[in-house]
């Protein structure tokens, strides 16, 4: 029987050495900021939103929201982020994406400040994670898949990792993650051929795949460590994750739980990379 392993001790964790790390930055006369940039009032955004702000409050982090209209103009919408932008009080800068249909994200990807854009929102940061550049700030999401792993003392380096999914929110960049702790990474998609088979192999499987419960007992090895990135709403009308957990437990060493797995780090990741952000911006 495999351990449930949750996200709250990890989050609890990473927000107790933040708390302190604010503290110091206070003494200096520094104190961080995230601006939280939302367009309309979509209830997944709104409730991640608390949970970002309950989070920085407890760290010490100053926090904004800036709410626009859900029919916004897209040069409106960047004369906003400009602003932004060019606030000296913020550090780091959320955007709530996906965008109502008249906002191109292909192009205002580009507008976002590099060195505030603590998602991965902006090209340049998503270069900085293939490139293994830690001054980069990689998505939350991702980000928090490795914090658990580490929490937990999942050994990543020489092991094989396999990922289910391709996404730009979760599969690619948790591969390059993986691959900067040196694990050996696979990706598995709808087009790989015996997924099951590639899956079993896994020393450590990640699923992100959006399929509410597609992964079984069959996709894993005994004694992985499985991360289930997944958020779905079941038949019954519960959350539940990508992988089945009860058919999985008895042969996974580890396995997180939706809900109260990875999704209850990605907001103490979001308050780490504000702190980063602040004390790179001032040269600290």
């Amino acid at each position: 029987m495999g351990q449930i392993i949750k996200g709250k001790p990890v989050a609890d964790a990473i927000s107790a050495a933040l708390a302190e790390e604010v503290k110091g930055l206070k003494v200096k006369g520094i104190t961080p900021k995230l601006t939280i940039v939302r367009v309309g009032a979509n209830g997944s955004d709104l409730a991640y939103e608390r949970g970002a702000l309950k989070r920085c409050q407890e760290i010490g982090i100053e926090t904004e929201v800036k709410e626009l209209p859900v029919d916004i103009s897209q040069d409106d919408f960047i004369t906003e982020l400009k602003k932004v932008n060019e606030d000296k009080a913020t550090n780091g800068i959320l955007v709530f994406r996906p965008f109502p249909k008249q906002l191109d994200e292909s192009v205002i990807k580009y507008v976002i400040a590099p060195e505030k854009d603590v998602d991965c929102f902006s090209p340049v940061n998503v270069a900085k994670v293939m490139e293994s550049d830690v001054t980069g700030f990689a998505p939350c999401t991702p980000s928090a898949v490795i914090e658990i792993l580490k929490h937990y003392e999942v050994p990543m380096k020489g092991k094989n990792a396999v990922v289910v999914g391709r996404s730009m929110v979760v599969g690619k960049p948790v591969s390059m993650l993986l691959l900067n702790e040196n694990a050996t990474v696979t990706i598995c998609h709808s087009r790989t051929a015996d997924m099951p088979a590639v899956c079993s192999e896994a020393d450590i499987l990640v699923v992100g795949i959006g399929k509410a419960k597609m992964i079984d007992s069959k996709y894993v090895k005994d004694g992985a460590a499985v991360i289930d990135v997944g958020i779905n709403v079941d038949a019954e009308g519960k959350l539940c994750g990508d992988v089945n957990t009860d058919d999985c437990v008895e042969k996974a060493s580890m396995i997180t739980p939706v809900p109260a797995g990875v999704g209850s780090v990605t907001t103490s990741i979001l308050a780490k990379h504000v702190v980063k952000a602040c004390k790179q911006q001032n040269n600290l």
